[in-house]
């Protein structure tokens, strides 16, 4: 019975070069193979032309490459690209291209579905099916860098782990996933241009600080009272904002960097007075900037943008207390790329 072919990149450099060793080779030729799978990207054997025939057949019979597809590639009329891509096992992901006239970032998920529950989010109401590996968080970047390139005449400049899942619940995966992306070997981005987008998982929170991760963390906040955000964010019960904050406080004593706190507003839900006192309140604990994101509704019309008196209501009330705020619009609503949308539609049509 044919044996099962193991995913070339789960193996560390050390480990292709032990694989060289014990099949009689040089250990540098692991280096070689390992450069191609991580700096050039090469998604099969036959791509490796510095090595002989004999050892990509070699290669071929022992190992596989379980590199993303493109499934389908949607463009906005605004510039924004949502790809759907199409994993080995045949699930689906989405990731998102967004240009600006100065930069442009990848929007990656990290889970097939997402492991919360936040009520708003079209991703959430999908069933978490599994985490993503490494590599193919990774491939979702260089499918996106070269995008960027081809439509945007400029690499990738930065990331952010906004797309599908909580990255956070997928811990080990998404870190050895911006170590490749940031090392020398890999893309070699810098780590201060990666953002990595959590509902709020404090256990976690306080581990990414105890790691000493170098790139930025924001939080998806939407509420800084207990019962608004729990109505939500239902997980909020769970993992309260009293133990939110002692997380964030920690982060900052250890890490010095200051949090983005991503922030929606929506009518009757947090769009009163005390919403804006208990968010400025809330965001005097650390050195923080909020962003709040235009609402992108999801069909089912439970939730609905505030009016623009509202944001700048909480807009004054943040900049009249020195607080960093920025609005911002979304973009790729028309393709359903836009923050909250991201739900496999493509895949389903």
């Amino acid at each position: 019975m044919k044996k099962d072919k193991k995913d070339i990149r789960a193996l560390s450099k050390e480990q292709l070069r032990d694989f060289f060793v014990t099949i009689g080779d040089k250990a540098f030729r692991g280096n070689q193979v390992y450069e191609w799978l991580w700096s050039k990207s090469a998604h099969n054997f036959e791509d490796m032309t510095n090595i002989s025939k004999e050892t990509r057949a070699l290669l071929e019979e022992n190992f596989v490459i379980n590199h993303i597809k493109v499934d389908n590639m949607q463009r906005s009329n605004d510039g924004t690209i949502k790809n759907a891509v199409k994993l080995h096992d045949g699930f689906t992901v989405e990731s998102v291209l967004i240009p600006t006239f100065s930069r442009t970032t990848a929007c990656v998920s990290s889970q097939v579905g997402c492991s919360l529950d936040c009520k708003f989010c079209a991703t959430a109401k999908l069933k978490r099916m599994r985490n993503l590996n490494p590599d193919e968080i990774y491939d979702q970047v260089v499918a996106i860098d070269r995008e960027s390139r081809l439509y945007n005449n400029m690499p990738l400049s930065n990331i952010v782990f906004m797309g599908m899942g909580e990255p956070l619940m997928n811990y080990k995966n998404v870190l050895k996933s911006i170590e490749k992306i940031t090392s020398p070997e890999g893309l070699g981005m810098s780590p201060k241009r990666i953002t990595v987008s959590t509902s709020g998982v404090p256990k976690m929170i306080k581990k990414l600080a105890d790691d000493e991760v170098k790139f930025n963390l924001a939080v998806s906040l939407h509420s800084a009272i207990d019962e608004v955000r729990t109505s939500i964010m239902p997980f909020n019960a769970t993992f309260s904002l009293e133990d939110l904050k002692e997380s964030l406080v920690y982060w900052y004593e250890k890490t010095k960097k200051r949090v983005t706190y991503e922030y929606l507003i929506w009518k009757d839900i947090n769009d009163r007075q005390e919403d804006i006192d208990a968010l400025v309140d809330f965001c005097k604990l650390i050195p923080c900037k909020v962003n709040i994101i235009e609402y992108n509704p999801i069909d089912d019309g439970e939730f609905q943008q505030a009016s623009s008196e509202i944001t700048d209501r909480y807009k004054d009330a943040l900049e009249n207390n020195q607080i960093t705020v920025t609005v911002r619009r979304s973009r790729g609503k028309d393709i359903d790329a836009a923050c909250g949308q991201l739900a496999n539609k493509s895949a389903q049509d």
